[in-house]
């Protein structure tokens, strides 16, 4: 096999895994900059891969070669209001932040495991019908080595994760919406004083988390694991949290960890094109990611600096 090739397959591979940590990491990146920890994200996945295999198998023959983009919707939808809970309970009852998320990632998971034994009568889904699949890009695909290495064999979802990424960090540096978000996330009263609806800005930052890990978790079951079980989502929403931390709460930042985060999840997969990998166990291919994950927290939450109100209730009129 090419050096291209093998290069191909590993960039693929990397980027297929690491596109529903860049939806759920961006989420993150929103809620934290307005001053509320989601330690739920993981739960937020696991809701939206639910929803989003749910739907898609109810409605396949409804919407056809258009269902596994509605199920995506609905899921973003669906896991917004469900980080409902998670603000309710953060930002107007000031419940501990981390509690709260980690009530949302137990919660999330009896649900759906609940409702799939009541609908399906097992512990997990039906093989869905509707994935999405992996294309060449027309025209794209055609250029010499940049073609293969980054419009051949990508899914689409793939490119929204890096078109959302960018959308992300406008949105949060370049308008007024995201000075306000930021704000309130570092000086509280100081933006109650200019005016600014704190408690507002929290709850749109913790519902966008939510849509977009419902994203994050609906695009995981659609494209990797193909139906909801207790397995689906395992550790991929922690894995965001720390792309979040390691990214600095930033979105470009986060973006880039993920796909580091992406690619130690598809070692396992692209070792057999890897000479130093070829004869590495698998068991440690396997518990690489999680393993990566707490190295790059150890060498990092020391020197990154989260929002300065990140995990304080505010309470309006107090000093």
């Amino acid at each position: 096999m090419e050096f291209i090739d093998i290069l191909s397959r590993i960039l693929g591979s990397a980027i297929l895994f690491a596109s529903p940590l860049i939806f759920t990491a961006l989420g993150g990146v929103f809620s934290e900059r307005s001053g509320v920890i989601n330690i739920g994200l993981e739960g937020l996945m696991v809701m939206g891969a639910f929803i989003g295999v749910v739907f898609n198998l109810t409605f396949y023959e409804t919407f056809g070669s258009f269902t596994p983009w509605m199920s995506i919707f609905v899921a973003m939808a669906g896991s917004a209001i469900f980080a409902l809970v998670h603000a309710l309970a953060s930002i107007t009852f000031r419940a501990d932040q981390v509690v709260s998320g980690v009530a949302i990632n137990f919660l999330a998971l009896g649900i759906g495991l609940f409702l799939t034994k009541q609908w399906y009568d097992k512990g997990q889904t039906d093989i869905i019908s509707r994935p999405f699949y992996s294309m060449d890009i027309p025209v794209l695909s055609k250029i010499p080595i940049i073609g293969d290495l980054f419009f051949t064999g990508w899914y689409l979802t793939s490119y929204l994760a890096i078109f959302l990424a960018f959308v992300a960090w406008f949105f949060i540096y370049k308008t007024p919406f995201g000075l306000r978000l930021r704000s309130v996330g570092e000086h509280p009263m100081a933006s109650d004083t200019n005016g600014i609806n704190v408690y507002k800005m929290r709850y749109i930052g913790v519902m966008i988390s939510g849509a977009l890990g419902g994203l994050g978790g609906s695009v995981y079951a659609l494209t990797i694991a193909l139906n909801f079980s207790h397995a689906t989502i395992v550790g991929q929403g922690f894995m965001s949290l720390a792309a979040v931390i390691f990214g600095k709460w930033h979105p470009l930042g986060a973006l880039g960890a993920a796909i580091f985060f992406g690619f130690a999840q598809s070692l396992s997969i692209v070792s057999s094109d890897i000479a130093l990998l070829e004869n590495v166990p698998q068991i440690f291919l396997l518990i690489a990611p999680y393993v990566l994950t707490i190295l790059a927290l150890a060498g990092f939450i020391g020197r990154a600096e989260a929002p300065r109100s990140l995990g304080e209730a505010y309470v309006k009129g107090n000093r």
